[in-house]
């Protein structure tokens, strides 16, 4: 195990949706409390962490290197050095595998990696012109000037865009990531039907999971401001009353006339976090820990921005390679919801002969992942999508299930914004 990437603990925060119950908890103290929490339950002396990474889509102003600011709110040695990550909806993921790197590179053997999204607090970005203004009026160097300045404020000033929104727009191909799964359902022609099913299955399956328990271990209760008090204990996402009646009622958002995608079969934007330790398996050993699961392989991949929903299509058969393993040998696989057009896009190309010749130089299709063993707790339709904190929720939720359940090897992997998609094969 000497050489070994290993993943002792693994938590995340409960999830809900934007705008509700987390609203008033800031991304930093959202990943304070729960790398707080991780501290405390693996009784790690601070001392012995090396590096802490977190990764972030949308790191607040007041914090751009939020790991730093985490690390500091959570207690540890202002002596152990932090970084942010940041690559899109595989930013969780990406704060794992550079702590993989920075181990096997030498310069690290215990890492908190750490994942946080607050999509609440979004900031909301006045249109240029305004700016424009705005900085006039600042420049000004006499009462006058201001005045004459502020004469020049328009209504069409005070019009700002939310930054969520534009992050969620990809600067080149011109879509936001609902236009994209619109493309692929239209592509594969994937049925308004079908990803309604597929939304209805995620809440059913989370529900489930929640009343057997499934959860508790990978998720910690998050402690509301003095001046709101409370608990969050657990995932508002999912609804045990969601039917395909009520699927079928909601209008499509992205193609108001001709589409198929609602925000029923659509993730939600929700706020959450989530950490776990990585280490070499020789630190794991020295500290008397026995592992969740080790990193036995990952792989990134691009793809045509227009199709970023694809992403996980061309990562998963490298990430597979790269830990010497085949889809067969999966016990368990989470593809992240981004949509359900997009998860069904993904397994359509998985099971393709044409895809596997034309797109990855393939002999035979990679293989069809059985129902059974899909998102079984559900994803992120139900339970939510907090962009930069999803990956390491699907790892945390894996690593929990494979020890509950015995399972061996687990895969996990999601499409990102701007045309990636990230795998990551986990092994007990």
């Amino acid at each position: 195990m000497t050489d070994e990437i290993v993943l002792t603990h693994a938590l995340r925060t409960p999830f809900a949706r934007a705008g509700t119950a987390l609203r008033s908890v800031s991304a930093v103290e959202l990943g304070r409390q729960v790398v707080t929490e991780l501290i405390a339950r693996s009784d790690i002396d601070p001392e012995r962490v090396d590096e802490v990474v977190v990764g972030c889509a949308g790191s607040p102003a007041e914090a751009s290197n939020i790991a730093r600011v985490v690390a500091l709110r959570a207690d540890l040695p202002q002596s152990i050095p932090a970084s942010t990550v940041q690559r899109n909806c595989g930013s969780g993921f990406d704060a794992i595998t550079t702590a993989a790197e920075r181990i096997r590179a030498g310069r690290a053997t215990v890492v908190v990696a750490g994942a946080v999204e607050s999509m609440s607090n979004y900031p909301l970005l006045f249109p240029e012109s305004g700016r424009k203004q705005f900085t006039r009026i600042g420049g000004a160097r006499s009462w006058g000037g201001k005045l004459v300045a502020t004469a020049g404020l328009r209504p069409s000033h005070f019009r700002p865009r939310p930054a969520q929104r534009t992050g969620l727009t990809d600067p080149v191909s011109g879509l936001n990531m609902g236009e994209t799964a619109e493309a692929l359902a239209q592509e594969f022609g994937i049925k308004r039907e079908r990803q309604d099913e597929f939304a209805l299955r995620s809440h059913q399956r989370a529900v489930t999971a929640e009343a057997a328990g499934e959860f508790d271990d990978e998720r910690v209760d998050i402690f509301l401001p003095d001046e709101a008090p409370g608990v969050v204990d657990l995932d508002l996402g999912p609804r045990s009353g969601q039917s395909l009646e009520a699927l079928n009622d909601l209008r499509p958002i992205f193609d108001r006339r001709h589409g198929t995608v609602t925000a029923g079969n659509s993730c939600q934007l929700t706020d959450g976090a989530a950490a776990t330790l990585v280490m070499s398996g020789s630190a794991a050993s020295e500290l008397g820990y026995e592992p969740l699961g080790r990193l036995a392989g990952y792989a990134w991949a691009g793809v045509d921005p227009r199709r970023m929903g694809l992403g996980p299509s061309y990562a998963i058969p490298a990430a597979l390679e790269d830990a010497g393993r085949a889809l067969d040998d999966m016990d368990r696989v989470e593809i992240n919801e981004a949509f359900a057009a997009q998860v069904l896009a993904v397994q359509l190309c998985m099971r393709s002969r044409a895809f596997a010749r034309d797109e990855l130089g393939a002999s035979a299709p990679l293989g069809e992942v059985p129902e059974e063993i899909l998102n079984v707790n559900g994803g992120a339709i139900a339970i939510g999508h907090p962009v930069g904190a999803t990956g390491m929720r699907l790892v945390a939720t894996l690593l929990h299930s494979m020890q509950r359940n015995g399972l061996r090897h687990a895969l996990a992997s999601l499409c990102i914004g701007g045309g990636q998609g990230g795998a990551v094969v986990l092994e007990r």
